[in-house]
């Protein structure tokens, strides 16, 4: 059996939590804000797969650094969504505290990735 991937997994349940939000979106007509929250939110974990699957160390760090700058705009939209008024902190639940744990780790990976 093989051993769960911290990184893979929690991207994977972000991903599924980014999507349920943007229904929410969806449901109030912020089409432009929900589509582009859905392209960067679901990236990362599409990037995290890729880099998993990864010829070289180099072709691993880069799949990640793309995972990652696709963290930071994620970050950006949510940031924006609650600072417009467009959503509640309670209706984003716990969007920012996964998001600041998936680039935590991110980070670390890529830091250790690089040093060895």
């Amino acid at each position: 059996m093989q051993k769960p991937n911290v990184i893979q997994e929690k991207s994977y349940g972000f991903s599924l939590h980014i999507i349920e939000f943007c229904n929410v979106l969806n449901e109030r007509r912020q089409y432009v804000l929900s589509k582009q929250l859905l392209k960067s939110g679901t990236s990362i974990g599409a990037n995290i797969e890729e880099a998993l699957q990864a010829q070289s160390r180099r072709d691993f760090i880069a799949k990640l650094s793309i995972s990652l700058k696709e963290a930071f705009e994620t970050k950006y939209w949510l940031r924006l969504i609650r600072d417009s008024k467009t959503a509640s902190l309670q209706e984003m639940g716990a969007l920012f505290s996964e998001i600041d744990e998936i680039l935590k780790l991110l980070i670390s990976i890529i830091k250790t990735s690089k040093a060895t």
